[in-house]
């Protein structure tokens, strides 16, 4: 068992994790809370398992995650959170803008925000395919997903990731700390302009890809 203490979770009828266990995720019980699992509060099922007639039953955004993990190997932990300033950008409909080095420590870019689902995919398996305008998103932007640790599902809130489950859970913490700087810059001037493109591909390179040289070890 993890507990989550971070005010990612302060809300915690919000939110899931999932851990992928080989060719199987390891996922929370729908409607237990982030803040305190426990064991009986994981299910495992596999990536093409359907969660309906389980017991105890699974997240209900657990087709969301299996997408994710059948699309991308190199992601083994996925974080979805209704952290107040992440979701926020996500109500508005705007991608979250690079304007500082914070920001470029951690994201080659923007982080980026889906399109609305259409009618039809709402009304049909509607998990599932959030899941699919995720990796549509990342797929358009023809970025390394782990480039890009994170991205906001557009009127619904932010999913983060990564190799591990620290990996993930520091990336649902930069993201919604990212989304505040950002709108704490906008509200005292709204024409802060984005990072330029030098200083974005130097600090992003500085803490990863072959080049990495910050820190102790390379990566």
């Amino acid at each position: 068992s993890r507990n989550f203490s971070s005010n990612l979770f302060m809300y915690d009828d919000f939110g899931n994790i999932s851990v992928r266990n080989k060719s199987s995720i390891l996922i929370k019980t729908s409607g237990s809370k982030l803040i305190n699992l426990e064991k009986n509060n994981i299910v495992e099922l596999g990536l093409n398992e359907k969660i309906y007639g389980l017991s105890p039953m699974p997240s209900t955004d657990t087709p969301t995650h299996q997408e994710i993990y059948k699309a991308f190997e190199e992601i083994n932990c996925i974080i979805h959170t209704h952290s107040q300033y992440a979701t926020a950008w996500a109500q508005s409909g705007e991608p979250i803008p690079c304007l500082g080095t914070t920001h470029a420590d951690y994201w080659n870019g923007k982080i980026p925000i889906t399109r609305e689902l259409t009618d039809q995919e709402i009304n049909g398996e509607y998990e599932k395919e959030t899941g699919k305008v995720i990796i549509e998103k990342i797929g358009e932007l023809n970025i390394d997903p782990l480039d890009c640790p994170g991205i906001l599902v557009v009127n619904h809130g932010p999913f983060t990731w990564g190799k591990t489950i620290e990996e993930a859970v520091k990336h649902a913490e930069l993201l919604e700390y990212i989304a505040r700087l950002a709108w704490l810059t906008l509200s005292i001037t709204d024409d802060a302009k984005p990072i330029s493109k030098d200083l974005l591909i130097k600090h992003f390179s500085r803490k990863h890809g072959s080049k990495s040289y910050y820190g102790q070890d390379s990566d």
